[in-house]
């Protein structure tokens, strides 16, 4: 009897702190649209009018521009890889753990050009102004923006399987 109380306790606990997969979809999809909308800002508007932005004029405009940007995508980022990766180890069945690792692969593939390319570009401009440096950023940063995008079709279908059924 003991032991039966006991073990129904722990479970109950662990019920308690567990995220219902539903929500956690929901969690994930806030940063992840959120990112999605502003890559596509960057991408459509503000990377381009780089080009508009005097030579004597872009240094101070770079390094304003990382200033500002830092503290809007780095928290979102951050809570973006962490629901992504809680993702499939609460997931129900194998479309919502396939859909899961689909996100993976292409936030590795958002990491992996934001600090390898999208970064030293950022950090080459901040130290003088290039106009390959900012056309190769412009150029790299549609294969962040798919990615990105990639990731917002994800959130979207694992939010729609949550959906209930009539």
């Amino acid at each position: 009897m003991f032991v039966a109380d006991a073990a129904s306790k722990v479970e109950s606990k662990a019920n308690a702190c567990a995220v219902d997969f539903a929500h956690l979809a929901l969690l994930h999809a806030v940063p992840t649209l959120c990112l999605t909308g502003l890559i596509w800002l960057v991408q459509l508007v503000h990377y381009p009018l780089f080009a508009h932005v005097a030579a004597a004029d872009f240094v101070a405009y770079e390094r304003e521009h990382c200033r500002r940007i830092g503290p809007l995508v780095l928290p979102l980022m951050l809570a973006e890889l962490v629901l992504t990766l809680w993702l499939p180890f609460a997931a129900h069945d194998a479309t919502d753990r396939s859909l899961a690792f689909a996100g993976i692969g292409l936030l590795a593939v958002v990491w992996a050009s934001t600090f390898f390319v999208q970064v030293p570009c950022h950090q080459r401009l901040e130290q003088q102004h290039d106009a390959a440096t900012i056309a190769r950023l412009v150029a790299t940063n549609g294969w962040r923006t798919a990615a990105w995008t990639g990731r917002a079709l994800v959130a979207g279908l694992l939010l729609w399987r949550q959906l209930p059924t009539a």
